[in-house]
């Protein structure tokens, strides 16, 4: 299978945009027609939720390279939950999407492998590629110490995957830890961003990026323009546009002159839509898709 990073160059580049639709559903933000009642079961709820991202997935389809369904937001719903996120990835996949699982995953040793084993890869059961969750890149965590990262790096190398390494991540928090100084000068996020990018240099293909990426929020492009420029042979998961006050302006900073380099995440400001009046549209999925078209012309 062709590696991860020159598969994800190759979809942006076929669809001439870096957009990133994030896949946070939540049953009482779904649309009318789809939001169960105040006394629906579960398992109502649960088939609404997969309704909704499957036709999330039908109106942006076309239009955008990869999906990143947020693994908490399924969990929440139980073991019904995690079979709807398996239909979604599947479905994404499917609909010549590549899927990002956005779980947060970290653990060491046979641990992490089996997380890797997991989630990423896709093929038929019994081949070294076959994943149950088959999705083609997941999120890690990488606070445990790079012994962490190793079962999910090697995993990648056989199954064509890849991994998004938290390393500056958007949340109002992520001074605490992330920019503490260390003894040989560099911030903690530094350091790891070091790490990640030289593991993605040793997997670069042939448009120059690497399987190993890097999550950097662009609510901080300052330091989104110094990780891109520390780290340039890894592909930048991009969260915190639109709604948590990322501008266009700001995520361009992790594009290199190509548009390559990096993936814009946006998951309320698209999949919501149709709560904004400026989206307002005869259905649901046009203010989808609408919002999702208003996204790739302002990163154009």
């Amino acid at each position: 299978m062709t590696p991860f990073g020159q598969r994800l160059a190759e979809a942006v580049t076929r669809k001439k945009n870096p957009v990133c639709v994030g896949i946070d559903p939540r049953a009482n933000s779904l649309p009318e027609g789809l939001r169960p009642g105040s006394n629906a079961d579960l398992e109502s709820i649960v088939e609404a939720v997969q309704a909704f991202c499957f036709e999330v997935i039908d109106a942006v389809c076309d239009l955008v390279p990869v999906v990143k369904p947020q693994a908490a937001f399924f969990e929440e719903l139980g073991p019904l939950g995690m079979v709807a996120l398996h239909k979604t990835v599947r479905y994404a996949s499917q609909r010549g999407l590549l899927v990002i699982m956005d779980a947060k995953r970290g653990d060491i040793g046979t641990t992490a492998a089996a997380y890797a084993n997991a989630y990423l890869g896709s093929g038929s059961p019994g081949t070294t590629q076959y994943s149950p969750w088959g999705g083609d890149a997941l999120t890690v965590n990488p606070y445990l110490g790079a012994d962490t990262l190793e079962p999910f790096t090697q995993r990648c190398a056989s199954s064509g995957s890849g991994l998004f390494v938290l390393v500056k991540t958007s949340n109002p928090g992520s001074s605490f830890f992330q920019d503490q100084k260390l003894q040989d000068g560099r911030t903690v996020s530094e350091k790891i961003a070091d790490h990640v990018q030289a593991l993605s240099h040793a997997t670069r293909g042939e448009l120059g990026y690497g399987d190993i990426g890097a999550v950097v929020g662009a609510t901080y492009p300052k330091e989104l323009e110094a990780m891109r420029q520390r780290m340039p042979s890894t592909w930048i998961l991009i969260p915190g546009y639109g709604a948590q006050g990322g501008s266009a302006k700001d995520v361009k900073l992790g594009l290199d002159s190509r548009g390559l380099g990096a993936i814009v995440n946006s998951s309320r400001g698209i999949i919501f839509a149709y709560e904004q009046p400026k989206y307002q549209a005869s259905t649901w999925t046009s203010a989808v898709r609408n919002a999702t078209l208003d996204m790739i012309e302002a990163l154009s």
